[in-house]
């Protein structure tokens, strides 16, 4: 069997389901491999910055890595414009949906406000609003979403800035990506860790 028999869906079997469920978990395990592909063409994205959009996403991980943070946030803050290419109007929570499954609750809860909360440094000069972050206040992310704004994504437009490459993430991504989908000790609802570890920053300084 290399195919399905049915040509609707209500008309297929067990044998059928079970076979495109292999076909699946292995199409989902080069999930990573498709995501660091899809980062290249952030070079080709949205123009008029000094940088790319690559140059940006990688410049706002290798911020996140030198100030300590872990795995989750490090992988977010790589991830969090890759919707740009094919959702270039709700970026935030395209990429939200693609990293949900695999990372903390708090993380995916990040990207997919950060939009909003970036409005704070523009909105005012293009008629939107910059406020539009209050909506949030009182969710136990808030902070952590206005951090990393501030701390990653904001600053992260800067030619001059010598950021790693995407070579340097590839195990990290990997290593999200490998996770069992909506694993609840993976996810871990909300619990929040910090951004930053200053004992990590310092190790990975030096």
């Amino acid at each position: 069997m290399d195919k399905v028999k049915f040509t609707e869906m209500k008309h297929g079997d067990r044998e059928d389901y079970e076979f495109l469920t292999e076909h699946e978990i292995e199409y989902a395990s080069k999930t990573a491999e498709r995501l660091l592909a899809a980062m290249v063409d952030l070079d080709e994205s949205l123009s008029g910055y000094q940088v790319t959009r690559l140059g940006h996403s990688l410049q706002a991980a290798t911020r996140a890595w030198c100030d300590g943070a872990d795995v989750d946030w490090v992988v977010s803050a790589l991830l969090h414009d890759i919707g740009d290419i094919y959702a270039p109007y709700n970026h935030d929570e395209y990429a939200a949906a693609i990293l949900k499954p695999f990372v903390r609750e708090q993380c995916a809860w990040v990207v997919e406000k950060h939009g909003d909360f970036q409005k704070l440094y523009y909105a005012h000069h293009v008629g939107g609003n910059p406020h539009a972050r209050d909506a949030y206040k009182g969710h136990a992310y808030y902070d952590d979403c206005a951090t990393f704004c501030e701390r990653w994504d904001q600053n992260s437009f800067d030619p001059d800035y010598a950021h790693e490459g995407i070579e340097f993430f590839r195990d990290m991504v990997e290593q999200v990506f490998a996770r069992k989908a909506y694993d609840p000790a993976v996810i871990r609802a909300g619990e929040r860790v910090d951004l930053t570890d200053p004992t990590l920053a310092s190790e990975r300084n030096t």
